[in-house]
């Protein structure tokens, strides 16, 4: 990996025996480091007064409130971080609280314990990191034609097509195959400033993902998609 210095984590959860498992995967990873371990709100939003870390790894069901609202928290304030879900909870309702809130990773404990450093890496490259179950059921729900009622559908910015020179720039390398990271490198940007161009982005076009959001720049013009040479 070509970067200086490890991502750092935030890690929320109450249950001692997982968070020392959880913190131990994290320490293990040469790639990451453990800033701080808190067992509830309290602590998290106090370690986040004292520090900023790269990503927040975080349970939901906490002695003194939701990891959900943990994430909006950090999310509004910290635009460019990276927010992690790792639960036993695997309901639909909490899965979409928590993607409202900011989380852009989701994973249920079963899966983490095996696969928790990759993921947050993944998280970091402009990947995805949702455990199987919850990505079948998230590809269902939105493959609908109609949202359900509780869940409004994301509406643009008055002016959707809008885009500044430099996110129409990160927009067409994205729909080359470039990884956040490589984008950073072309453009001579860091990864967090890339992410939060991403962020602007999708919040401009009212869209979840990154091939959305190729697709309804191509759409409106913003965009080409070039083909591929033969050789």
């Amino acid at each position: 990996m070509n970067r200086t210095r490890p991502y750092s984590v935030l890690l929320l959860e109450d249950e001692a025996p997982t968070r020392d498992y959880l913190a131990a995967l994290i320490e293990a990873d040469p790639n990451l480091t453990l800033l701080k371990a808190t067992a509830t709100c309290a602590e998290a939003r106090a370690a986040f007064a004292q520090c900023k870390p790269d990503v927040l790894v975080a349970d939901i069901g906490l002695p003194d409130g939701s990891g959900i609202d943990i994430i909006q928290e950090a999310s509004t304030v910290y635009p460019d971080l990276e927010a992690m879900v790792i639960t036993v909870l695997g309901d639909e309702e909490n899965v979409i609280k928590a993607l409202e809130a900011g989380a852009t990773g989701y994973l249920l404990k079963e899966q983490a314990f095996d696969i928790l450093g990759d993921s947050i890496l993944a998280l970091m490259q402009g990947e995805t990191a949702i455990s199987p179950k919850v990505a079948r059921f998230l590809l269902k729900r939105f493959n609908q034609t109609t949202l359900p009622k509780s869940v409004p559908t994301p509406q643009p910015d008055s002016e959707p097509h809008i885009l500044t020179s430099r996110e129409q720039e990160v927009l067409q390398h994205i729909a080359r195959g470039f990884s956040y990271h490589d984008i950073g490198i072309a453009l001579e940007l860091s990864t967090n400033t890339i992410r939060a161009h991403i962020r602007n982005i999708y919040r401009k076009l009212a869209v979840k993902s990154r091939s959305e959001a190729v697709f309804e720049a191509t759409q409106l013009g913003l965009i080409t998609m070039e083909k591929r040479e033969k050789r």
